[in-house]
């Protein structure tokens, strides 16, 4: 699952491929918002990412498509 999240005042948005659930990242995304508090993820490398939840500008939350191979749909 791809995840983009938006840094208020910064540039460029935290994006990570995680294998939790959509709701997962959206409970852990509303939580950290609602209570000012550090939002943790681990991503599919095994690495943590942290993001304020005072901070978070918004959030994309999606499925990732499976790739094409070839020239066939």
């Amino acid at each position: 699952m791809d995840v983009e999240i938006g840094i208020q005042n910064v540039a460029r948005p935290v994006r990570f491929t995680t294998k939790d659930s959509a709701e997962s990242v959206a409970a852990t995304l509303k939580e950290a918002t609602d209570a000012g508090s550090i939002a943790q993820f681990t991503d599919e490398k095994g690495e943590t990412v942290l993001v304020n939840g005072k901070a978070i500008g918004y959030a994309i939350v999606g499925e990732e498509e499976p790739r094409h191979v070839g020239f066939g749909m």
